[in-house]
């Protein structure tokens, strides 16, 4: 396929809302991008530059309801993409209409894209996308069209490179700090070459240009295990390149995925954006931020909502505002947290009017809040140990953290809980949610579990987990998953996790279906006050297959 040269990546539809809609694109040379309709409806911004690169991020007004927008990107005029004998379907901006069942396609890990690495199994977001150009084609795309794509985490490896990165990282070596890691990428610089890489991959990039994206990181979009604990900040600050790849890997995420996850009033508000915008050359600028975002954990804000018919969409940083002293570890700081409640309960009224206004609630979090019920009460009992005022029970039980990735929701108690009382308490109230939905991944295999509330409890709550998207899947993975559900490993770790003086958890659940192995994609819907989730994955022939089915609502009388 032809590849523009003055459009280096993008388009990439973002957010729409209403009659508006986002485009991200970076550009070759600085110039004023334009979006350009079939139907009159278009915007147009200029880049703005940083590292030598060019980006704009172009608000769309004068879309109509329930229409097929066709589009073109111009740069100073001229128009750019799509090329000439695109073998794609046009890009377009597809609006919903007020009646329309709400789709959401979602994912995480993907390493690499399959064209520059054949070690891992066909990849399930290549599929989809080749799955829905060929039913654009044929015109039956409309019963199935997605309203968002919600990748959940670890978009880009910077940690576990691919062979033609490696090369590529080698080729420069002299150009590069002579302490960096050689397989891993630690400037902004090198962290455009992993989005370029994974963005370009064609049906990927047709897909991003005609199907809204929202995404959240995940540990390797810095690097493994990212935000531990606190001694594993103090070792890792303790590497001479570590600042430079942490300031890197926050801006870098700025400005490839965060950007595009704010509606265009977030973005009038949003402090980086106005810096960035108005400087002539904004290097300084984003460096800066990044390495104030980490020093300053909490200060800025990754999380963000947004409603999508009577969709209410929470997606949580589940890493960068971590709170990591011992005996009180937290997933969110504590200003993030009072965030979410006020979204999720309506007392946020910059956000929406009450929690009325929605029919499901969906979070979005990288990590699993629940976990097969054996790993929950190891993860917990870990962290038991770990603040031990015991040091030969703290030392190695931190270690152990580290070693083992102990890390998810389970390994931060206060908040587990915490999440638990807000769901359900929000299930509990008499005009509370059709279903709520934790939808999540990191954890390479998929599964739907429910949670076991009290009969105060009218909502529906489920643990949607999908991974990977496109990754490898160790043997030792799909055991430890298989044993992690059965009860007899969950009542032998809950008998190990008591010993130690472990709480049991706030509340118990049950395995719907799986878990699957493979790279997958899951599809949620809901239609009226319905709720359906679907997992599929991929076969050696790259095509997609119905793993597991979910319906999320309770039958009413």
């Amino acid at each position: 396929m032809p590849v523009s040269a003055e459009l280096v990546l993008g388009p990439v539809l973002r957010r729409i809302a209403g009659s508006r809609a986002t485009i991200w694109v970076q550009t070759a040379r600085p110039a004023t991008v334009e979006i350009r309709t079939a139907t009159g409806a278009g915007g147009a911004a200029k880049t703005f530059t940083a590292y030598g690169r060019h980006y704009a991020l172009v608000v769309v007004d004068g879309l109509r309801p329930a229409g097929v927008h066709e589009y073109e990107v111009l740069l100073d005029g001229e128009s750019v993409w799509p090329p000439p004998n695109y073998r794609y379907p046009a890009p377009a901006i597809r609006t919903r209409g007020a009646e329309d069942p709400v789709r959401l396609v979602y994912g995480s890990c993907r390493q690499a894209n399959p064209h520059v690495t054949d070690k891992h199994p066909p990849d399930a977001l290549d599929a989809y996308a080749v799955r829905l150009a060929a039913a654009v084609r044929n015109g039956t795309a409309a019963t199935q069209w997605p309203d968002s794509l919600l990748l959940l985490g670890d978009q880009v490896y910077a940690d576990e490179t691919s062979p033609a990165v490696r090369g590529w990282l080698r080729r420069r070596r002299h150009r590069r700090r002579p302490d960096a890691p050689a397989t891993q990428v630690v400037g902004f610089d090198e962290y455009t070459k992993l989005y370029l890489e994974s963005w370009a991959d064609p049906d990927v990039r047709w897909l991003l240009s005609t199907v809204p994206s929202l995404m959240i990181f995940d540990d390797h979009e810095i690097i493994d295990d990212w935000n531990t604990s606190e001694s594993w900040r103090r070792d890792q600050g303790a590497q001479s390149w570590w600042a430079e790849r942490i300031a890197a890997g926050l801006s870098s995420y700025w400005v490839y995925q965060h950007l595009g996850n704010l509606s265009p009033e977030e973005l009038a508000d949003d402090p980086v954006y106005r810096e960035v915008t108005a400087a002539g050359d904004a290097t300084r600028v984003l460096a800066d931020f990044g390495a104030r975002a980490d020093s300053e954990r909490g200060g800025y804000r990754w999380s963000y909502a947004l409603d999508l018919g009577r969709t209410r969409i929470v997606m949580l940083d589940n890493r960068a505002g971590r709170q990591l002293e011992p005996g009180k570890r937290a997933m969110l700081s504590d200003h993030e947290w009072d965030w979410v409640v006020g979204t999720v309960t309506g007392g946020d009224r910059g956000h929406a009017d009450g929690a009325d206004d929605f029919d499901h609630l969906v979070l979005g979090s990288s990590l699993p809040w629940l976990l097969a019920p054996a790993v929950h009460h190891v993860e917990a009992m870990n962290e038991r140990m770990c603040d031990s005022p015991r040091p030969w029970v703290a030392a190695p039980a931190e270690r152990l953290r580290r070693l083992l990735d102990l890390e998810h929701w389970a390994a931060f108690g206060r908040s587990f809980d915490a999440l638990a009382t807000l769901l359900g308490q929000l299930g509990s109230a008499a005009e509370g949610p059709a279903t709520i939905s934790v939808l999540s991944g990191d954890v390479h295999h998929s599964y739907a579990a429910r949670v076991r509330y009290g009969p105060d409890v009218h909502s529906p709550v489920h643990q949607l987990t999908c991974s990977p998207v496109h990754n490898g899947l160790p043997g030792a993975i799909k055991v430890a998953a298989r044993v992690g559900w059965s009860r007899g490993a969950g009542r032998f770790a809950r008998g190990l996790a008591k010993l130690a003086g472990t709480p049991g958890p706030s509340v118990r659940w049950d395995l719907v279906t799986g878990p699957f192995f493979g790279n997958a994609v899951s599809t949620l819907i809901h239609r009226g006050r319905e709720g359906y989730a679907l997992i599929e994955g991929t076969d050696a022939k790259g095509r997609l297959n119905q793993l597991g089915a979910v319906r999320l609502h309770d039958r009413r009388p």
